[in-house]
């Protein structure tokens, strides 16, 4: 009897969390509770990694699912760097998922109720510099601080570079391709290219980062279109997005489901040979890594 007892109660002990992962990381995701920070995190998690979350709000948006609530969420401000750096102190990998469609200055900030997946108002200060800019360079700033503390960083920096994701726009990289630049520079409203002149200022940063210090392995993922079916206000539009994109439109990428974009997230965190630009193609590939 006492035999049987054991295996029964073995049988329904609970079992710990395998890590998919080769080596589970602390990972920090800044903007979490946002449509695709949220997603981050709840692949992250599943992968086997401890994740922190910080966000203007610190609550868990899917109080329901059981991979979120393992998440660490905390209330805070990117845009003060005291925040950020407490935030990266003990982890290993950062991702940058703090987005803002129509920022204050725009005058259609109340549309990101309908088109943020977090439904999201801007607040007086939320310009897309500070949002934007000001957040992803505190985070870069912290993290060149943090690995110039690293010896074994200063030691061995291809080995030991940090890795650090930041979710782009695929309009990032209009000037790179045919009839890009007149769209960029005639035909775009003002607020979109001020949208775009701050996640380039952030590009531009982390390219030089990586050229002059080598201490982070960053990946910028330039989606175009983000969706999955409950996002009502893009369905209608996506064919369009897709065909323009299958017949050659140069400035028009094929739209990416927010599963797939935070998988290939996922995989730059863990993959030493994800860097660079990530146009939906690469997000495509690499995001079969994790699945």
């Amino acid at each position: 009897m006492k035999l049987i007892s054991l295996l029964t109660a073995a049988a329904i002990a609970p079992v710990a969390v395998q890590s998919l992962a080769a080596r589970p990381l602390k990972v920090t995701v800044f903007g979490g509770t946002g449509y695709v920070g949220s997603a981050v995190c709840e692949r992250l998690i599943k992968r086997g990694h401890e994740v922190t979350a910080i966000s203007r709000r610190g609550e868990n948006p899917k109080p329901d699912s059981e991979e979120l609530s393992q998440v660490k969420w905390i209330q805070g401000d990117a845009t003060n760097i005291k925040t950020v750096e407490g935030a990266l102190k003990d982890s290993d990998a950062a991702v940058h998922a703090i987005g803002l469609l129509f920022d204050v200055d725009s005058g259609l900030g109340n549309l990101n109720k309908i088109v943020s997946g977090s439904g999201s108002i801007p607040g007086e200060a939320s310009t897309y510099d500070a949002i934007t800019r000001t957040t992803a360079f505190n985070v870069i700033n912290a993290i060149e601080k943090k690995q110039s503390l690293n010896i074994g960083s200063l030691l061995s920096k291809s080995e030991n570079r940090y890795p650090f994701c930041f979710v782009s726009c695929a309009e990032a990289g209009w000037p790179d391709v045919p009839f890009g630049k007149t769209l960029d520079e005639k035909l775009a409203p003002a607020w979109l290219n001020k949208y775009l002149v701050a996640k380039r200022a952030v590009e531009s940063r982390l390219r030089e980062s990586n050229e002059k210090k080598g201490t982070i392995r960053s990946a910028m993922f330039r989606p175009s279109l983000i969706w999955d079916w409950t996002k009502l206000d893009v369905l209608p539009v996506i064919p369009v997005f897709n065909i323009a994109a299958a017949l050659g439109v140069p400035f028009v990428d094929k739209t990416v489901r927010v599963e797939t974009l935070a998988d290939a997230i996922v995989a730059g965190i863990e993959g030493d040979d994800v860097e660079g630009v990530q146009r939906v193609g690469e997000m495509e590939k690499i995001s079969q890594r994790v699945q």
